[in-house]
């Protein structure tokens, strides 16, 4: 049953909630990121993409999405849950000996809504290119997604797949840049500028869309229903979507600190009053 706006507003504040739980429980993991992206993940499940349940690997006539920046498994494992891809109670396991929810999503352990192994940065595209290419080959009109870390684009494999994707006319994968200007060591600024961002992507042969409100459900799943209608027109399409690292949690917001470190038992208790329920549904 399609979820109401509100609806899925809650399911955000419930999904932070899971990240934390998580990340909290075994002292390990990527809150800042996971955060950030939560109402992209909201939307693309909850509004935005086509896909079947049960899962498939091959998920033919239907849209995939893959997920390059994999250390914000956190977010991608709660909102797989919480839409119905595996038991909610399964994310307690996160990160534990013999889980199927390692720190970085992989395809051995049979987690449904996982189709590829992701984590080592600037593979990703290549990645959702390939099976962009074969839904063509297949007469499968469906899209593909794909969500990458703005540090992430400091590596070349990205470069050179924008570069491919134009020049083969890829038009059925849309690819969002999660543009939080942080990453592990600091602001993306003072790691590695990625300058011009939008322009450097229409020179590379891409339709660019820009969202400054990453962080506003309603305004992410305009920006991608936007992006559909630009999909079939012989060029790919990408959107700088402008997150804030670890929103929705005051300490975390702004900093790369909590790029990957876990809030204390008394971070954790802070957290949760602004993230307030008045029916958390925590596992």
């Amino acid at each position: 049953m399609s979820k109401s706006i509100e609806e899925l507003k809650s399911l955000t504040t419930q999904i932070r909630r899971d990240i934390l739980r998580m990340v909290h429980a075994v002292n390990s993991g990527h809150p800042g990121g996971s955060l950030g992206c939560t109402e992209y993940f909201t939307a693309l499940y909850g509004k935005v993409m086509n896909y079947h349940l049960p899962f498939t690997m091959e998920g033919k006539n239907e849209d995939h999405f893959y997920l390059s920046n994999g250390h914000i498994s956190p977010v991608f494992y709660s909102t797989l849950a919480r839409f119905g891809f595996f038991p909610v109670q399964e994310l307690s396991t996160f990160r534990k000996l013999d889980s199927r929810l390692q720190g970085h999503p992989t395809t051995h352990e049979g987690l449904p809504g996982v189709r590829v192994a992701s984590g080592s940065l600037g593979q990703g595209l290549s990645v959702a290119l390939g099976v962009a290419q074969g839904k063509k080959l297949d007469g499968d009109s469906s899209l593909v997604y794909s969500l990458h870390g703005d540090g992430e684009l400091q590596e070349g494999q990205v470069w050179e797949a924008f570069m491919y994707a134009a020049a083969k006319k890829v038009d059925n994968i849309i690819s969002t840049i999660d543009y939080n200007g942080q990453q592990i060591d600091g602001s993306t600024d003072n790691v590695l500028s990625l300058g011009n961002l939008h322009a450097k992507l229409e020179a590379f042969g891409w339709t660019v869309l820009e969202e400054k409100n990453g962080n506003d459900l309603e305004a992410v799943i305009a920006i991608l229903e936007k992006a559909k209608t630009e999909t079939g027109k012989e060029k790919p399409v990408a959107i700088i979507l402008h997150t804030e690292m670890g929103y929705g949690v005051d300490y975390m917001m702004g900093t790369h600190a909590w790029h990957g470190k876990a809030p204390n038992d008394e971070q954790l208790e802070t957290a949760f009053k602004q993230l307030y329920l008045e029916a958390p549904a925590d596992y």
